[in-house]
């Protein structure tokens, strides 16, 4: 019964992934953590490579979507890349303090969350001034270079996402529509994660037995996922993106402490 409910996991964090613009790794790693009693470090290795397989599916529908312009990417791909190498072999010199990444990963989630529910809540439920034919998302080299090395160490040091960090970063430092920060932020996420799931690979953790079918599942969730993204206003994907950031913080900040929720 274990790889139908793998799948069934790896499908919602696909779902989730798709529609918010991130890897799935908001949900997955949580499963794994809370649900499954996955150790953290294997944990991250699982859901690198499970998110590698739903940015791969997620970004080619938001490409399809006119989300994504690419030579505007560059500049956080290269640098996010390389940031993912380094920080890879900083999260094998912490072996031995777990708790010091779930406490990490908890407090970066509740930031994000409380800037995306407060903007979700302060503007109308409708769409925003998307055009697939200014989908270039703005901001110099330098800025974007910047923004690409801070966002590259969350998959190489916590297993996350760089949704985590670019989607609220495009969103209010950038200016970018909601619909081009969450297809960029995937766009990026895929070398990132790459990057990140060969390193942990090559660390030995990595469960095939368990990452495989979740990635499975992942990729028919994003699918669903970035369809359906096209079809909900800007404003109420900023706070359900808040919400679940909000729930998975108190998750990851208060389990160190043996305090559950």
């Amino acid at each position: 019964m274990e790889i139908p409910i793998f799948i069934l996991t790896g499908l919602m964090a696909g779902f989730i992934g798709g529609l918010l613009g991130l890897g799935g790794g908001i949900l997955l790693m949580p499963v794994l953590r809370f649900v499954f009693d996955i150790p953290v470090m294997e944990a991250v290795g699982i859901t690198v490579l499970s998110v590698f397989f739903v940015t791969i599916s997620g970004s080619y529908y938001h490409y399809k979507l006119g989300h994504i312009n690419l030579p505007s990417l560059v500049p956080l791909i290269i640098a996010g890349a390389f940031s993912s190498f380094v920080f890879s072999f900083v999260f094998n010199k912490m072996m031995g303090h777990t708790e010091w990444i779930d406490c990490a990963i908890g407090l970066v989630f509740l930031i994000v969350s409380a800037r995306m529910i407060r903007a979700g809540l302060r503007k109308r439920m409708g769409r925003d001034a998307f055009s697939r034919f200014n989908n270039r998302l703005p901001g110099t080299i330098f800025q974007k270079g910047l923004i690409g090395v801070f966002a590259g160490a969350m998959p190489g040091l916590l297993g996350i996402g760089t949704g985590a960090i670019l989607v609220p970063i495009f969103t209010f430092t950038l200016k970018a529509s909601i619909k081009v920060a969450i297809g960029s932020s995937l766009a990026c996420f895929t070398i990132n994660a790459l990057v990140s799931a060969v390193m942990k690979w090559h660390q030995g953790l990595i469960d095939l037995s368990t990452a495989l079918p979740i990635g499975l599942g992942a990729v028919l969730g994003a699918i669903i996922g970035s369809t359906v993204n096209n079809r909900i206003p800007s404003s109420a994907l900023k706070f359900i993106f808040g919400i679940i950031f909000l729930y998975a913080s108190s998750k990851f900040i208060l389990s160190p402490w043996g305090i559950k929720i």
